[in-house]
């Protein structure tokens, strides 16, 4: 895992993509900071970016870095959790408009995943985690399903957990609203 964690961080250091495991589905990622990788992977899914990208946090303490008013339901909802949690915030900050959404709100999920923590916290950024595939397909469950074109377009693959068959499950996702309403988008 050492040199894994090592390798995607040179990769994602010099504005690069990675293609990796998470503790949902497989994902694409890189520095959620920065607004060019941003952009190329907007390209890789062929994805316009209208839509905003979710990004993975090591832990809930990074929260405060970006998002203005972290909502008290929020803390409440990410202890209650038994399965990953995608929390969507109003009015983030310190990351790139292209990531936001229309409203300048972010999608962030604090990670279980062992690789994806310890990576977080050695890059000391965000990681975009955008499922790998092209956009309008399916979110591929186990490595096997992430199609030929999404290999070749990013600039290193995780060789971790490639055999796995056990298939992944999208997280679940909640918005919170300005005045703390809250709206379930996918269960």
């Amino acid at each position: 895992m050492e040199e894994e964690i090592t390798n995607s961080l040179q990769v994602l250091k010099r504005g690069g993509i990675i293609l990796y495991p998470t503790d949902t589905v497989w994902g694409i990622g890189c520095d959620a900071t920065n607004e060019e990788a941003v952009e190329k992977i907007y390209r890789i899914k062929n994805r316009v970016d209208s839509r905003s990208m979710l990004v993975l946090l090591d832990k809930k303490e990074g929260l405060h870095t970006y998002v203005r008013n972290v909502p008290d339901i929020a803390w409440q909802l990410i202890e209650a959790t038994i399965k990953p949690l995608t929390i969507i915030y109003p009015d983030a900050k310190g990351l790139p408009k292209n990531i936001l959404g229309k409203d300048g709100s972010i999608g962030i999920r604090i990670t279980e995943d062992e690789f994806c923590r310890k990576l977080i916290s050695r890059l000391h950024k965000p990681l975009v985690s955008s499922s790998a595939n092209l956009s309008s397909q399916p979110a591929p469950l186990v490595f096997s399903d992430v199609s030929h074109q999404i290999i070749e377009s990013v600039d290193h693959v995780v060789s971790l957990r490639q055999d796995d068959r056990q298939a992944g499950t999208p997280s679940s996702i909640i918005k919170i609203g300005r005045h703390d309403e809250i709206l379930i988008i996918r269960e």
